[in-house]
This record gives C-alpha cells, structure tokens and sequence, in this order.
C-alpha cells in the first residue's frame, strides 16, 4: 500500500512541470536609448540616475512631515494596500489547487434490530447493532500533466505583482500631489500678498485723487478709475482667501487628517529650494522602473500563463481518489487488522466535440495576450514622452523666470516713474492707471513662473517614478 501510494506522488510531480504557456520575452523598449537633446533640453552627463527618495527631492522638514503623515493616513493609499493583500491572498488560493487535499473522517452508529408482528399481539427479538469508522484520505485530486493548475498559479501571481506596482503607483502619486498642493498654497500666499500691496496702493490713490477732485485739479473720472482699480483689488484678495482655504482643505484629505499650519510654507521662497532639480540626460531605461510599466509588464506576464490554462484545456484531465481507513462493528475492535480496508481510484475527462469552445478560449487567450504587449509598450512610450515634455520645460524655465523677474522690475519702475509724471502733472491720471495694471499682472505672471519651475521638478520626479519605495522589488508571494 505504501509503496503504490509512494509511486503515485512522484508521478504526479513529475508530471507537474509540463506547461503549455509559451515563454514571456519582452520587447525592446520602444523608444530611443536616451533623450531629445537640443537647447530646450539641456542635455548633460549620460551617467545613470541615482535612486531616488523623495527625502531627496522635497528636503524641507515641514513637507517630509506632511508626507510621512499621508503615507499613514491617506485613504487611496490604504484602498491599496488592502487590494494588494487581496490580490496576494488569491494566487495563494489558486496555489492550493496543485497539492492534494486531504482529509479525515470518522462516524458511529447504533441500530436497534427489535420488531414486532400479528394482530393484537407483539413479540420482541434481536438485539441492536453497531457501526464504527475512521478513514482519511484525498479526494479527486487532479493531476497537472498539463501545467493547468501550475499556469493558473503563475497567472495570478503575477497579477498580484501588478496589483503591488498599482499600490506604488498610488504612492508615488500621493508624494507628488502633496507636494503640489504644498507648493500651490505658498504660490497663493505670495498672490494674496499682491493683492493686498495692490489694495493698499489703490487706496492711497483713491485718496490722493479725490483730494486733487475736492481742490479742482483732477476730474471725477480719475477718481472713479482709482476706485475701480481698489475694487479690482479688493475682490481678488476674497479670491485669493478662497484658494488658501481651497488648498488647505486639498491638504488635509492628501494627508488624511488634520493640518498643523505652522507646517505649511509662507510663500514661493520657501518653496523653491525646497524641492530639488533633478538631473537630465538620463538613459530612457530608466523607464522600466516605473511603478506602471511594472505594472503592464506583470499584467503581459499573467496574460502569457493564461494561454498555458487555455491550452491545457483541450488536453484530458485525470484525477485521483484514495481513502485508507478503519471500519467494525464494535469500537473495541475498530483498530484491529482485520478492520483495516482502502481503496483507490482514477477517472479521465476528454473532451470529444465542444463545437469549438476550447480553442476558442486559447485564441481568446492569445488575443488578450497581444493587447497586453500592446499596453506594456504604450506605457513605456508614455513614460517616455512625460518625461521628456518635462526635460523640456526644465531645458527653459530658468530663462522664463529671468525674463518673469526682469518684467516685474521695468513694470514696477515704469509704474513708480508713470505715477510721479501724474503727481507732477505732467502725464494724465489713464497712464499711471495702466502702468499700475501692468504691475500687477507682471507680479502675478512672474509668481505663476516660478511655480511652474517648482512643478517641473515635481513632475519630473513623478514621471521617472522617483520614489525609492516605489522602486523596490515587490516581494513573492
């Protein structure tokens, strides 16, 4: 018995190593080894790019605080994780199916063997009877001869590989929306301060030309345009207030919880050296790392194991039956030999005629399987291109902000010069108008620039998949 039993087990594990799925190569990545050069790209070195962290590139303590909080706390985050544990605990499901199950069972019964008979009148007899058992065993266990159950196994494996990399993906997102919605609040900050200095200068004007009104040098519609400027004014700082309260509330559901503000930043100066430049020139490899073409490949991968499922399908399926056990008529007596008893058995499933179903299913298979190489390319060509939109801003940014700064400065001397000629008669109260406005919208344009050199940064880091976390190798299941 043992011997036939020992000589199964090594059949069916030796048979399990057949697989019908044909081999996952992955393409060459579809895009150029390296990236656009040219002078809005600013090539340099084309030494590889360290890992990143994100401690690395947002390196101001009050921003690694709220990150460390939203990586605790952020709800996407935690929906993740939890489809990652879902994901994983479902390839172990599907692993179980290549052992056996083996079970035991054990019942007892008692029969009472008295009767009774004629009419009227009854006679009793017999005795009661016993029935004891103890058997265990495996029950239809299915041989793999045809890597079925192995394929199934690989194919949600790697599903929940790709599960994880959607995990880090979300990661790395949340660090660079936090950083974002941190950057915009000091953005806004610096927009309210213009608009309260230009709420303040407006209300001096108005006061300067209404005196010139009372003393009969300045018309009524100077005085009228100095109001409308202070009104101007006056209803952007209540829309500046409201896109503080905005980002603040943006904030707290990253972080998922309450906002210390003394951990927000007090405007663009604190922001900007806070994040760091990444470098450019790197080899477009480095794609390969992120957490979506990790994904698509993973996805590519479980696709490749679905056709050995799909294939194995139009082979026949065997499985085995066998119990070993005890069974007597007295529980005395259920462990001796004479009670012993075991039996064995086989059966065989082929299919003859399914008007085409199953190889249907393997060109189902094949055909999810091409789409699936499809996407992995298309994430890499799309992280490619990200990328690189990226470089390009980077390539140019610096020139916009020293041209964004050198605006600022002729408008506010053009604005100071404009407003003396006024004051001094010399030019009308229309020009120093003018002037003010072009003030104003050079400060709120040269804002909006240096917030644009600082979410370069940002999306820079998010299309190469900076985050180290997001890197890591994601561990087997």
């Amino acid at each position: 018995m043992i011997g036939i039993r020992a000589l199964l087990l090594a059949s069916t594990f030796a048979l399990a190593g057949c697989s019908l799925a044909p081999k996952t190569v992955l393409p060459d990545p579809p895009v150029p080894q390296s990236w656009p050069v040219g002078d809005a790209y600013l090539l340099q070195s084309e030494a590889a790019l360290p890992i990143l962290s994100y401690q690395s590139v947002f390196t101001d303590p009050r921003l690694q605080t709220l990150t460390e909080q939203a990586l605790t706390n952020n709800r996407d985050l935690r929906v993740a994780y939890a489809n990652v544990a879902a994901a994983r605990a479902q390839a172990r499901v599907t692993r179980a199916g290549q052992f056996p199950e083996i079970g035991i069972s054990g019942g007892a019964g008692y029969s009472d063997g008295s009767s009774s008979s004629g009419s009227g009148s009854s006679t009793g007899g017999g005795g009661g009877r016993g029935d004891f058992s103890l058997r265990g065993g495996v029950t239809a266990f299915e041989l793999d001869l045809f890597g079925k159950l192995a394929n199934a196994t690989e194919a949600d494996r790697n599903r929940a590989l790709a599960t994880e990399a959607a995990s880090r993906t979300v990661r790395l997102a949340l660090i660079a929306n936090l950083a974002e919605a941190w950057a915009t609040y000091g953005a806004d900050r610096d927009l309210l301060k213009i608009a309260e200095d230009t709420a303040a200068n407006a209300r001096e004007s108005v006061r300067l030309t209404k005196a010139r009104l009372d003393g009969g040098v300045a018309p009524r519609t100077d005085l009228r345009q100095a109001e409308q400027i202070l009104a101007t004014a006056e209803d952007a700082i209540a829309q500046q207030r409201t896109a503080l309260a905005q980002d603040e509330n943006l904030i707290r559901l990253l972080v998922g919880g309450d906002v210390d503000r003394a951990l927000l930043p007090t405007g663009l100066a604190d922001v900007t050296p806070a994040i760091a430049s990444l470098p450019a020139g790197v080899n477009s490899q480095i794609l390969l790392r992120r957490p979506d073409v990790i994904e698509a490949e993973y996805g590519l991968r479980a696709a490749n194991a679905d056709i050995g499922v799909a294939r194995a399908q139009l082979f026949p399926s065997i499985s085995l039956t066998g119990l070993l056990g005890f069974a007597s008529n007295a529980l005395s007596s259920l462990f001796d030999s004479g009670s012993f008893n075991w039996s064995a058995g086989g059966d065989v499933t082929a299919p003859i005629f399914d008007a085409g179903g199953r190889r249907a299913g393997v060109a189902v298979s094949e055909a999810q399987r091409d789409a699936a190489l499809a996407g992995y390319e298309g994430a890499i060509q799309t992280a490619f291109r990200e990328v690189a939109d990226a470089l390009a801003v980077q390539g140019t940014i610096a020139e916009r902000a020293r041209a964004a700064a050198a605006n600022t400065a002729a408008a506010a001397d053009t604005a100071t010069l404009t407003d003396a000629r006024y004051k001094g008669g010399i030019d009308n109260f229309l020009a120093s108008l003018d002037a003010q406005r072009s003030l104003y919208a050079a400060r709120r344009s040269e804002i909006a620039t240096q917030l644009l050199l600082v979410q370069t940064r940002i999306a820079l880091f998010r299309a190469l998949g900076g985050d180290s976390g997001a890197w890591a190798a994601p561990p087997k299941s």
